[in-house]
């Protein structure tokens, strides 16, 4: 948003219309909140930035159609700068009244208010609010008004979604121009409340994102439809190479996946001790037994053998259930040296590159890798709480430093690629966490990497995956889904999604 904003100014947009757009827009907002205008009153809280300015204009905006509108002054006046002392100067009227911040004075405003808007810091903030406005915020919460933030919730990170003490918790948030990642990521979304994007001005070519927001209406476009002439080894050949003793049914889910979402010939490579065990799980793919070892993982002796049956297909989902046997991770290691189809690294199989991401960036064919935070965590030598603190920077730098593309799980799933290019899945929650749903994904994302590129894969892959589980919890609850619903869900939501 800030190349964004200069390159209008540079472009000869002035920038007081921007933010005269800006703050006419969270006006229009707070009167749909609050029903009316007339006899109402507003309680503006600003800053000194032109976040502050924004919440100017909204006030003289609401001023003049009604509303009482107080506004409390965080800063001194003589700070203000620019664009926001130009739309303070002209915040008059009979329907505005400014006063400087004091507690008491707030807390009775607050008590009286129809309605609170939100205008002490913007999307540039990071950090913690100290001093005057942590008590503002704190004393925002309490109050009985709901709350409209100006572009983010005060207190919210824009960037990753942090929140370093007291943060505003609005029932809307009007951000300007396009959406910010914080107001997508956890905890900052909890905080925005319903998100309304405002058009300021900004022409559309000067709004280029390398983060994009995708959802089941983009799916359209990357699933291929069905000609007549279909047959199972044209609509996508995968081949799963998964499963150990104490995890076969990891086996099952993956390639159950990759069928429901559309893969017309499956095949299953498992440890020959799982063999007889998974091939009746999934009757509709077929199962290979492979070497192994004496406690039924994958062997290195079956490296040839996983070799030539990955030349016969078309992607590879690897990792799930294939435990962390030293062996095994040699086998894996071996497995993505010699293999030339795009592979799915997922799981356990993650584990091979354990401080070492650079390591897979001799594979010469595509890779997708899969982990959730602390998997993620471990291939960049850091704390799975320090990888959630910036989901979005550190799925890039795994992408960057590996040469794959890292679809990073959680709430929300973050999808990039090694240019640094990502996106965040507006799909999932709560209901997908049971224990095999992300076997599922792997399943997903492989039968999807046989018809797309791998970065379309993944995103679209999660996004189905997601929207599966949504499914499910309109109809049964987000408690007691399992995994395998997930793939009763699949085949629906494909038809909603490209019809």
């Amino acid at each position: 948003m800030a190349t964004a904003d200069k390159a209008a100014a540079l472009s000869g947009i002035p920038t007081w219309d921007l933010m005269d757009n800006a703050g006419r827009a969270v006006g229009r907002t707070a009167v749909q909140a609050m029903g009316g205008t007339y006899g109402r009153r507003i309680t503006v809280v600003c800053g000194k930035g032109n976040n502050a300015g924004d919440g100017f204009v909204a006030a003289a905006y609401l001023g003049t159609r009604g509303a009482m509108c107080n506004v409390v002054l965080l800063a001194d006046p003589g700070e203000l700068k620019g664009d926001a002392l130009h739309a303070y100067e002209r915040m008059r009227g009979p329907g505005v009244r400014t006063r400087r911040y004091d507690a008491a004075g707030l807390a009775r405003e607050l008590k009286r208010s129809d309605l609170v808007l939100d205008a002490m810091v913007g999307t540039g903030f990071s950090g913690a609010l100290e001093g005057a406005m942590a008590e503002a915020a704190a004393a925002i919460n309490d109050g009985p008004a709901p709350v409209v933030a100006v572009d983010i919730p005060s207190g919210v990170d824009g960037r990753t979604g942090q929140v370093s003490g007291q943060a505003v918790r609005a029932a809307r948030t009007v951000t300007l121009a396009a959406l910010k990642p914080g107001l997508l990521l956890q905890p900052g979304a909890q905080h925005a409340g319903e998100v309304v994007v405002a058009d300021i001005g900004i022409p559309d070519e000067l709004m280029e994102a390398g983060l994009s927001l995708v959802g089941g209406e983009d799916l359209r476009s990357v699933i291929p439809p069905r000609l007549v002439t279909a047959h199972k080894r044209s609509v996508g050949k995968v081949l799963v190479v998964a499963g150990s003793v104490s995890m076969a049914g990891a086996v099952a889910l993956t390639a159950a996946g990759a069928l429901r979402a559309g893969a017309g010939l499956v095949r299953m490579a498992v440890p020959e001790a799982i063999r007889s065990q998974v091939g009746p799980l999934v009757i509709e793919a077929l199962t290979a037994g492979m070497p192994g070892t004496p406690g039924g993982a994958f062997s290195l002796e079956a490296v040839p053998n996983v070799v030539d049956l990955a030349a016969q297909m078309q992607v590879v989902a690897l990792g799930p259930g294939i435990g962390k046997d030293t062996e095994t991770m040699k086998f894996v290691d071996e497995v993505l040296g010699q293999v030339d189809r795009p592979v799915v690294l997922d799981a356990d199989a993650i584990s091979v590159f354990q401080d070492n991401p650079e390591g897979l960036r001799t594979r010469q064919a595509p890779t997708i890798l899969t982990p959730h935070s602390g998997e993620l965590g471990r291939v960049l030598g850091r704390p799975a709480a320090e990888i959630d603190t910036d989901r979005i920077s550190a799925a890039r730098e795994a992408a960057e430093r590996t040469g794959a593309v890292v679809l990073l799980k959680g709430f929300r799933t973050v999808v990039a690629r090694p240019d640094g290019r990502a996106a965040l899945v507006d799909a999932g929650g709560p209901v997908l966490a049971t224990g095999g749903s992300g076997d599922v994904l792997t399943g997903v994302i492989a039968a999807l990497a046989a018809v797309t590129d791998p970065f379309t894969a993944a995103w679209a892959g999660a996004c189905l995956h997601g929207l599966a589980g949504e499914t499910l919890a309109e109809w049964m609850g987000d408690r007691g889904v399992v995994a395998g619903d997930l793939l009763k869900a699949l085949p629906l939501v494909i038809r909603q999604a490209t019809s």
